[in-house]
């Protein structure tokens, strides 16, 4: 059973709750979707340890299991659940058990042993119940299930999705180091997606803690294959001329990222419908985009490429436009403008991170005014804002929510503090004080300070 933990006010709940609703239904009959009410039944929500809503729990014969840590959608709900059921690993006993098995749309992970007393097959079973969340796991206890893959001894096998199929790499890997919980979730890991996997909503982030290269179009595995192949092995092509040089290169349907392309890449809706939009997304968060057109040859995405590893490439920068006139107390800030402003080595600079649609920013705006009045004879130091949607947040700067503010101290641009006071003009007063590398100038209205 999967418990939704939730309070009827929390708005991140009613988002979910459509989402939550759709699972249930699919589910129907396999997995049992729940919910509690945590503000009518707050000691039963107490006695769970729930203290954020909504809070996603599974339940295994009427105990509390595990936490979920899934998607959020209805799909992703869908496919972590079903993966709960049944065996942690399925037991194969025939070639048709296994290529049934290994005949799907996503990765198997399968153990191949002498027999069912094997040392290696407990230690293989208790990864497959730590870690069938995540992977789908088979194991035999016929060798004989192996030879068609070189196997003669105990191993474990990395099948690849048929789909994902091509010339450029093998489909199966073999797992011969000595089997531990550790070693083969490393194995997995390293191996799992091969030279240019499929991106979705629910891998991104396991992918992004490298630098990735993602061509996105109308891909569509489900109806499709044969198409969505067509260009990713046009990126494989070429990428593997690149392998081992620090960037992994991936695919994904430009319609499951569309908005995260409008907001992060000012992609509009009707560009690049025919021909794959490119980007190079670096673990750092720089972001890169190919402006030629993809050629078939690949030609294009080799410059790209090329360009890229020489470090010829401008990043790019959501930005608004630069301001024509800049001259109220509060300095305006954009993408483009922020090395210029907030990382000049010779000023102490203030900067507050909003958003346009924020009551909080606004009910702010009068003191933070105020406050840029208040330190206006000081030449040493600037009280700035930017807009944190239309805008990109350099590194270093954690937004979360609005506003957040952060102080950017002369000759320590690279530790920028962030500012967790009061709201009003004494409090931010205090606080530059305390952290202005010079003797602070300024005025305080009434003589506060």
């Amino acid at each position: 059973m999967l418990v939704m933990f939730y309070a009827p006010w929390c708005g991140h709940c009613k988002k979910l709750a459509p989402e939550f609703e759709k699972a249930a239904t699919r589910l129907k009959g396999t997995v049992q979707l729940s919910k509690v009410d945590c503000t009518a039944h707050s000691e039963t929500c107490g006695r769970f340890g729930v203290s954020g809503y909504p809070t996603l729990k599974i339940f295994r014969n009427g105990r509390d299991s595990a936490p979920y840590d899934g998607p959020r959608s209805a799909d992703g709900i869908y496919q972590y659940m079903k993966k709960q059921t049944g065996p942690d690993s399925v037991h194969l006993k025939t070639e048709e058990d296994l290529q049934t098995f290994i005949n799907h749309y996503d990765a198997s992970i399968i153990g191949v042993f002498s027999g069912t007393d094997s040392s290696h097959l407990s230690e293989f079973l208790r990864a497959a119940a730590l870690l069938r969340e995540q992977f789908r796991f088979a194991h035999t206890a016929d060798l004989n299930l192996g030879k068609n893959y070189g196997v003669t001894s105990e191993c474990v096998l990395l099948f690849r999705p048929p789909r994902l199929s091509n010339k450029f790499e093998e489909s199966v890997v073999v797992f011969t180091d000595y089997l531990t919980i550790g070693s083969l979730r490393r194995f997995i890991r390293d191996h799992l997606y091969g030279l240019c996997p499929h991106m979705t909503v629910e891998n991104r982030d396991r992918l992004r803690v490298r630098d990735l290269l993602t061509a996105y179009y109308d891909l569509d595995y489900h109806h499709n294959a044969r198409g969505s192949n067509y260009w990713r092995n046009r990126v494989m092509k070429v990428g593997s001329n690149y392998a081992g040089r620090g960037l992994m290169f991936s695919v994904a349907n430009k319609k499951d990222f569309l908005s995260e392309l409008e907001d992060d890449f000012g992609l509009g809706t009707s560009d690049g419908e025919e021909l794959p939009f490119v980007t190079i997304r670096t673990k750092l968060g720089h972001k890169y985009t190919m402006r030629e057109e993809f050629t078939r040859d690949g030609q294009s995405l080799q410059r790209f490429l090329e360009d890229y590893f020489a470090g010829r490439l401008k990043r790019y920068v959501k930005s608004e436009p630069v301001p024509e006139k800049n001259s109220a107390a509060v300095q305006v800030v954009v993408a483009e403008t922020f090395d210029d402003v907030v990382n000049d080595p010779d000023k102490d600079v203030l900067i507050q991170f909003y958003s346009p649609s924020c009551p909080h920013c606004k009910k702010l705006e009068p003191v933070y005014r105020e406050l840029a009045d208040a330190l206006s004879s000081d030449p040493s130091i600037v009280v700035s804002k930017m807009n944190a949607v239309d805008n990109d947040v350099p590194l270093g700067y954690d937004v979360q929510g609005y506003p957040t503010i952060y102080f950017a101290p002369m000759g320590k641009k690279d530790e920028p503090i962030r500012y967790e006071g009061g709201r009003e003009l004494k409090d931010f007063l205090k606080f530059v004080k305390r952290e202005v590398s010079h003797s602070l100038r300024f005025r305080a209205p009434n003589d506060e300070l």
